[in-house]
């Protein structure tokens, strides 16, 4: 029996996040203590960043995006996709798959430092895709809902556009990887729902 089976996952996580959070608002030292900062991590052993850096935020709108997404995915994905243990696993390893490009990419940068949640977050959205890639699960700007296969790609094509141009203080590296990252545990995970993926997206329905 999932050792987890008794606890709403997406709920606790939630809760930690915005608690933590909202602490750091108001604690520097906690703040500072819990951030992406790979400059010197190896040498001090604080590898622990790549999971704490998740549990903080820039402010409460970044916050609530991040959270109100992880909310509205990660029911869906928890309950339908994963046992509650496996969906522990894809959040806690989509924060560190998300944030080892940049890792590597600023080991030596003093400057770089990063915080929020939204690599896993983009994991847990794009782990839910998989069911259909035709269905209009995810409205563009909360306005225009686009199928699952081009929400998707554009998505991926923006994130990637965004990190190469950058100067917008958006983590879109651990977006972009975070997504694929998501889309591929589950596709290794539940690879019937992989070949059902695969199967719909030769055979478009509108």
């Amino acid at each position: 029996m999932d050792q987890l089976s008794l606890f709403p996952v997406t709920f606790a996580i939630l809760a930690i996040t915005v608690g933590v959070s909202l602490l750091g608002f108001t604690n520097n030292d906690l703040k500072n203590k819990a951030l992406f900062y790979p400059y010197g991590m190896g040498s001090a052993n604080e590898y622990y960043r790549f999971i704490s850096h998740g549990l903080i935020h820039a402010d409460y709108v970044h916050l609530f995006f991040n959270m109100f997404t992880f909310y509205s995915f990660g029911r869906f994905a928890e309950l339908e996709l994963f046992t509650k243990t496996e969906f522990v696993i894809l959040y806690v390893t989509s924060l560190v798959a998300s944030s080892l490009f940049d890792f590597f990419k600023n080991r030596s940068n003093t400057s770089y430092a990063a915080l929020g949640a939204s690599g896993a977050v983009s994991a847990v959205l794009f782990s839910t895709l998989i069911f259909d890639p035709w269905t209009k699960g995810v409205a563009l700007f909360g306005v225009i809902a686009l199928p699952n296969i081009v929400f998707g790609a554009l998505y991926l094509f923006y994130c990637a556009y965004m990190a190469k141009r950058g100067g917008d203080n958006i983590g879109h590296n651990a977006h972009l990887w975070g997504s694929v990252y998501g889309f591929v545990f589950t596709a290794v995970l539940r690879p019937e729902l992989f070949k059902g993926f695969i199967e719909k997206l030769m055979h478009p329905h509108f």
